[in-house]
């Protein structure tokens, strides 16, 4: 592909965001930044959320795994359906009940000021260093693609990027995210709908010989069974249910969106939508993967010795420059699509979290100096964005770079130890000593998972390792029990919400 038509698919792509934000964007405030006046169509939400699910990395790994996994990870979506069903029961009708903006401040009023902030900061750690690695191997694909050939330096093409997503989500944030969100989701589920037309079309199956083709190959095994492996049904479905809850139905990012809902019912109605099309995405994705991998074979292709690059390898190298370009606009709208989401998320998190933004009828001079302080932090969470990608790219080293994504994956243990014991305990804590619980117990469960297969008879750990870390989050929890009168006993039920 020439690199003046890769830049005019990227010119024209964000053109059509930034007329977008233009549109969504006048007689913003605060409000509308963090809730969208709480006037979001629940379908808008529902589609695009996701494109906010599925990155960048989601994009090409998916149907790189196909190789090593065939079509076991639908295993942790039929899961999804499991988590998403908690959430949409459970955890957003206790959010519109107590009227959140950020679903942190549920922490604060159920423990008290230091399980908030532990909760709050948790998220800006992993939220901040996955959507940077995101970003870093979107931009790593892009810089191979067209600007090693323009002579642009890797770091200027991480800067533009960011600067482009500022400009299309600092005026009015995630109304605006709601609309773009469902735009690079259709571009994305096209892109990949357009790639199966095409290797189909190339191998010379037809229609109707396609799900058999997929169905015969030696990839489309969905279900396993043997315990001790990470690939397990069991642990795999289990797994999928919890990653659902923390990452979805804890975190700030995906539930911001819920929260621009009209009300609880349509959120719901949102939900269920959500979860069903996210089935038949990650599928949709697994096929092309398959697909891939039948079209390399047949053309005497060699595998890339990393899979997450034999979709970029085969679409920048091998495809129609037609092909060629719905890749690129495919793999752009899904890593935007969770990076300007995640921008807006850390935005509100941190105002609302740490800076005790209220959103109250204020005076017309308060609301400016919250404007104007909203912008200060937008701009502060894009540089340091680009700062963590430019310290990935300084490493240089894949290996340290993915253990480091990995860490703070466990970040989302201690959350999930703590709405549990909030939503299944009357107990008080001393608040004080939940930081110490929540930063030993991923130390603890990244120990446990190095050393499992030594220690529990070759048992090696998937996801699953998610519930450990939060259990053992939970257990902490219980050592910090705060004993009370008896005249106050008859009370605690009132803090569980």
């Amino acid at each position: 592909m020439s690199p003046n038509l890769v830049l005019s698919i990227i010119a024209a792509y964000f053109a059509l965001l930034i007329l977008i934000s233009f549109l969504t964007g006048r007689n913003a405030d605060s409000k509308t930044f963090f809730t969208a006046n709480r006037q979001s169509p629940w379908y808008l939400v529902a589609f695009g959320m996701i494109g906010a699910s599925l990155s960048g990395v989601t994009f090409v790994s998916i149907p790189g795994w196909v190789a090593d996994t065939q079509f076991g990870y639908m295993q942790v979506v039929f899961g999804y359906l499991l988590g998403y069903l908690f959430i949409g029961k459970v955890l957003m009708p206790l959010y519109y009940r107590m009227n959140l903006t950020s679903i942190y401040e549920y922490l604060d009023q159920r423990f008290g000021f230091w399980s908030y902030k532990t909760g709050a900061f948790y998220f800006l750690l992993s939220r901040t260093v996955g959507a940077a690695f995101r970003l870093f191997l979107v931009a790593g694909v892009l810089q191979f693609a067209v600007f090693n050939d323009l002579g642009v330096d890797f770091s200027v093409t991480v800067l533009v990027t960011i600067a482009l997503i500022w400009i299309y989500t600092f005026r009015s944030g995630i109304k605006t995210i709601v609309w773009t969100d469902t735009l690079q989701t259709l571009f994305m589920i096209t892109a990949v709908i357009v790639v199966i037309y095409l290797v189909a079309k190339d191998l010379d199956i037809s229609g109707g010989q396609l799900v058999n083709t997929i169905k015969e190959s030696d990839y489309s095994k969905m279900f396993f069974w043997d315990w001790k492996s990470g690939n397990n049904f069991f642990k795999q479905f289990i797994s999928g249910a919890f990653i659902a809850i923390v990452m979805t139905g804890l975190d700030q990012d995906m539930m911001q969106k819920n929260l621009t809902c009209k009300n609880i019912g349509e959120a719901q109605k949102n939900m269920l939508w959500f979860s069903v099309i996210l089935v038949f995405v990650n599928l949709l994705f697994l096929c092309m993967g398959a697909l891939l991998y039948l079209y390399a074979n047949n053309n005497g292709i060699a595998i890339p010795a990393k899979t997450d690059n034999l979709f970029p390898m085969l679409a920048l190298d091998h495809f129609s420059q037609f092909a060629g370009a719905m890749f690129l606009l495919g793999i752009i709208a899904a890593a935007y699509s969770s990076a300007d989401s995640a921008l807006t998320a850390l935005t509100t998190s941190f105002c609302v979290d740490f800076l005790n933004f209220k959103q109250r009828e204020e005076t017309l001079e308060v609301q400016k100096k919250q404007k104007r302080t909203r912008l200060i932090v937008h701009v502060s969470f894009s540089l340091l964005l680009y700062i963590v990608i430019i310290i990935f790219n300084e490493i240089n080293n894949e290996a340290v770079i993915s253990l480091v994504f990995k860490a703070a994956g466990y970040t989302y243990g201690p959350l999930l130890g703590l709405y549990a014991f909030g939503l299944f305990t009357n107990y008080k804590l001393k608040d004080g000593g939940v930081p110490i619980v929540c930063l030993l117990s991923p130390i603890i469960s990244y120990v446990i998972n190095i050393n499992s297969e030594a220690w529990f008879n070759g048992y090696k750990f998937g996801f699953e390792i998610l519930i450990v870390n939060g259990a053992l989050t939970f257990i902490g929890l219980l050592l910090l029990i705060k004993k009370v009168a008896p005249s106050q006993k008859g009370d605690l039920s009132a803090v569980n919400y």
